[in-house]
């Protein structure tokens, strides 16, 4: 396999042996051009890495050759070594194995966008997470417990249930069992859910407005199941409930204190351990097309790492 040029590094960048590297939704996505950050083919995917540096760049003041670090970059992690920003890297905490730390920022990133700067999730309330057993929807129900709420997660199989409750979840139902809004129902004592953290829409994003309480928030975190769902306002109205959107590597591009304070944050959850990955799949690089194949056919329970 072919390692990546060795360019000369720019000021504040690293260059990373990769251990392993996570796979996201966002790179099956954007090898088909249906993401929002549509590079030039060809390209190299894979947006987050764990590994040891290699060499750092005449700026760099926080790293050195030979740390271990979790390595956001915005695409090229599926490969031997990559090139990242010293701002953008996390010393691997010494509780995560590097295909934990592989796969980790993008689900804690967005969870924490989600239901902290989001959804200002409270002790005691409820949250409810459709595609719970996905990378970003487990990443929810850790974040979420950690926070102090109960919380209800929503899966395709019952496997994927059983992992849910194993994260921590209070309790987990089916996407198709008949009674699924009196379920939820039941769970809250009649009072619906606080919060919906929603990776999936479709028809379930619709169902979930029928479960969520008066004043509650709902948390539009992505379309996985490939149907965009119209909300009806009239409904919200009624309820009194928020839609919100969020794009949590965006909302920290734009706004540099908010990606401080997030950093800040997730460097803090990091070193706590909160979040650890569950790995159901691992692949080679030259496995690569197999791991987008598990993921399109929902096969992967919490996430799948890629090993060079």
């Amino acid at each position: 396999m072919q390692a990546l040029s060795a360019r000369p590094l720019e000021d504040t960048e690293v260059r990373i042996a990769v251990r392993a590297a996570g796979l996201n939704f966002p790179d099956l996505l954007m090898t088909r051009g249906g993401y929002q950050f549509r590079p030039d083919p060809p390209f190299v995917p894979g947006v987050e890495a764990a590994g040891d540096i290699l060499e750092v760049g005449p700026g760099v003041t926080r790293f050195a050759k030979g740390d271990r670090v979790i390595a956001p970059v915005r695409m090229g992690a599926f490969a031997e070594q990559a090139v990242a920003l010293e701002d953008a890297l996390f010393h691997l905490p010494d509780c995560f194995s590097y295909e934990e730390g592989a796969s980790w920022f993008v689900s804690a990133t967005t969870a924490w966008h989600a239901l902290n700067d989001k959804g200002q999730i409270k002790p005691g309330e409820t949250l409810l997470v459709l595609g719970a057993s996905g990378g970003v929807g487990m990443a929810a129900v850790q974040l979420g417990v950690h926070k102090g709420a109960r919380v209800i997660g929503l899966a395709s199989t019952q496997a994927k249930a059983d992992a849910i409750r194993a994260a921590g979840a209070e309790a987990a139902f089916l996407n198709d069992q008949p009674d699924l809004i009196e379920a939820v129902k039941t769970a809250t004592q009649g009072r619906g859910v606080d919060v919906v953290y929603d990776p999936v829409g479709g028809p379930l994003a619709m169902a979930a407005t029928r479960m969520i309480g008066w004043n509650g928030r709902f948390l539009i975190v992505g379309f996985a199941s490939g149907d965009i769902p119209n909300f009806p306002a009239n409904h919200a109205l009624i309820k009194g409930y928020s839609i919100m959107g969020l794009r949590a590597g965006e909302a920290v591009r734009r706004d540099p204190d908010l990606g401080r304070r997030t950093h800040e944050a997730l460097s803090l959850l990091a070193q706590q351990g909160v979040m650890r990955p569950h790995i159901s799949h691992r692949f080679s690089l030259a496995e690569a097309n197999k791991a987008f194949e598990a993921m399109e056919k929902r096969e992967i329970i919490g996430r799948a790492v890629i090993l060079p």
